[in-house]
């Protein structure tokens, strides 16, 4: 029988090895679909945005139709000029000419998700506003960085650092050779008893020793190759490591800001609206003049937009959050 002197440690190696890179082709998969669950959620906000602000522009053409008759029957009757027809009709078009540009992107978008959701482009169902998806307050204080191992690129930099490291065993195992141990009647074989007094010079020339102790050369290559790559394996688990962190730094901030930013367009699309509604009041009893009511409904208008947009980077900055921590906060 012929055997290896570091068989079963050589195989044991191997095993490890072959375990560790499969758990990393594993957690590769699952940074892939952690990565399409992301997307996901990021396209499916963006539709429901791009939803918003088409109802907020059909609901904004209709209430500037209605000020454009208005100003039709002033004109009429000698309230008004000509001037302020013009105006009016500037505010309709404004509104309208956003409506086709928003349902392009709309269909655009569901082919997107649709894309994403493995399926043919078509109509994507809708479920819960942008503005009823849950959004936490606050995240949760103390988190610990252990939640970072959840992360599925770091679990497939691990395995990869873990079978580079079971590698260098099996380029060590390499060195040994091949001999019989075993003689007739099982017992210990000459070409055994005599590897073990010789004098490892002569270990070919002596007992029939196969090719390994004359691939020093390439074996202690082999060797060097492996530890290379441990090497690289850690440097590249590290900056994983570092990336990870980075990423749940930049997330905390994006979440803290994007709330405290969505807070103030909202003071301000309030504002905005109370300006809107005012001049409207003012212009209808002569107290001001249509150019204000063009300032004050394009400004409500922008600031309604804005908000939106503020909205949606609120929850994106959320699913950034969840997939930088590896899923969430929920230990």
């Amino acid at each position: 029988m012929i055997w290896n002197l570091d068989f079963w440690g050589k195989y044991r190696r191997q095993t490890e090895a072959a375990r560790a890179q499969l758990l990393a082709t594993e957690w590769g998969q699952r940074a892939v679909l952690s990565s399409l669950v992301a997307n996901v959620a990021t396209a499916y906000f963006q539709l429901r945005a791009l939803d918003s602000e088409l109802e907020i522009s059909q609901r904004t053409l209709a209430s500037r139709q209605q000020s454009l008759k208005l100003t039709h029957v002033l004109e009429s009757h000698g309230s008004g000029s000509g001037l302020d027809v013009s105006q009016a009709e500037q505010l309709v078009y404004t509104a309208s000419e956003t409506i086709p540009d928003l349902e392009r992107q709309i269909q655009q978008q569901e082919n997107v998700l649709s894309v994403l959701l493995g399926e043919n482009p078509e109509s994507i169902p809708r479920g819960r506003a942008l503005t009823e998806q849950p959004v936490p307050q606050n995240v949760p204080a103390g988190l610990p960085s252990e939640l970072l191992e959840r992360r599925p690129d770091i679990r497939q930099a691990e395995q990869i650092m873990v079978a580079a490291n079971a590698q260098i065993g099996v380029a060590k195992a390499s060195f040994f050779p091949n001999l019989s141990l075993t003689g007739l009647g099982g017992l210990e074989s000459n070409a055994l008893h005599q590897f073990i007094t010789a004098p490892s010079e002569t270990w070919y020339a002596a007992f029939n020793v196969s090719q390994p102790v004359f691939q020093g050369g390439a074996l202690r290559s082999q060797l060097r190759l492996a530890r290379a790559n441990w090497q690289e394996a850690v440097f590249s688990y590290q900056q994983t490591a570092q990336n990870a962190l980075e990423q749940v730094s930049n997330s905390l901030v994006a979440s803290q800001k994007d709330r405290e930013f969505r807070e103030q367009q909202e003071l301000l699309t309030q504002a905005a609206q109370q300006t809107d509604q005012l001049s409207e009041i003012l212009y209808k009893n002569g107290g001001a003049s249509y150019l204000q009511v063009l300032t004050s409904q394009t400004n409500y208008f922008s600031a309604e937009l804005n908000l939106v947009q503020a909205q949606l980077n609120e929850r994106l900055a959320l699913v950034q959050l969840y997939q930088s921590l590896g899923g969430g906060w929920q230990q």
